[in-house]
């Protein structure tokens, strides 16, 4: 299994690629090629072109959730595959797997729109739909999670944003933010966006539902941004009690978050063209 961070708010020193604050990843398991996120913008396409990776070969297309810095390049991506067949180039039909609230419009104070720009009416022109609130197995070893329960009181963020459904705007609890994860030989892999639902209740639920103990990476976004007190103990407490071998936090991990992080968990930095492989 491999990992290549397309986009990623931090770049690399010497790999001259294009941050933006933002996800995308490519991940490559079971003979399968995987885009999880597409970013806020082109910057994971081209960033991608630099590493020879093959944006228009992708099996599946995962969405950790619908705001703005996750499916904003959703639209040059179509852009991409529209023009590709316009010329003829080789391109599959990748699947594209989420929440079934991820079209849902959803507006925060002062913006008009921070979700799902494409409606599905024309992204299902391009690609074919999977949407699941319930665990997806995507491969013999890749699970996509569906719905988090929320365990752990302490995980609990005050509701800001606002969500349309059937015409009705309500507080949104962020229930279509989810995660992969992978099994390997030495234990799990969790692939986060932005961990809404809470990082710890999504470790959890991995565990169960993957009936495995042990955690050997997770990358991604723990949305700890000048967390409470309340909240950044809760978390660190359990970390300590994870035993996992490598954390790769990043995305919308701020400093003081990670500095607490690093004294309970082997914490590694994460920018722009990062490759992780597991066996």
């Amino acid at each position: 299994m491999k990992l290549t961070v397309l986009v990623d708010n931090n770049t690399l020193i010497d790999r001259y690629l294009t941050g933006e604050p933002a996800v995308s990843y490519f991940i490559e398991a079971d003979r399968k090629k995987i885009l999880f996120d597409t970013g806020y913008s082109d910057a994971f396409i081209r960033n991608a072109e630099k590493m020879n990776i093959d944006i228009l070969g992708l099996d599946h297309i995962v969405l950790s959730h619908a705001h703005l810095d996750h499916t904003w390049g959703l639209e040059p991506l179509v852009k991409l595959y529209t023009e590709a067949r316009m010329e003829g180039l080789d391109n599959s039909e990748p699947d594209l797997i989420a929440h079934p609230l991820i079209f849902n419009s959803r507006t925060d104070s002062g913006m008009q729109e921070i979700g799902t720009l494409i409606s599905p009416e024309r992204l299902s022109n391009i690609f074919r739909f999977q949407l699941s609130s319930e665990p997806r197995w995507i491969t013999e070893n890749v699970v996509f999670l569906g719905e988090i329960p929320r365990r752990f009181d302490f995980e609990n963020d005050p509701l800001e944003s606002k969500i349309n459904i059937n015409g009705k705007k309500t507080e949104d609890k962020l229930l279509d933010d989810t995660a992969l994860a992978i099994r390997t030989k030495n234990g799990l892999i969790i692939v986060t966006g932005c961990s809404h639902s809470g990082i710890c209740n999504i470790v959890e639920y991995t565990k169960k539902l993957c009936d495995e103990e042990r955690i050997a990476d997770i990358i991604g976004g723990f949305h700890l941004l000048n967390p409470p007190e309340k909240k950044i103990k809760g978390i660190i407490d359990y970390f300590q009690k994870l035993n996992i071998r490598e954390v790769h936090a990043c995305h919308c991990t701020d400093l003081r978050s990670k500095i607490a992080l690093s004294e309970v968990c082997d914490l590694k930095e994460v920018g722009c063209g990062l490759q992780l492989e597991f066996e």
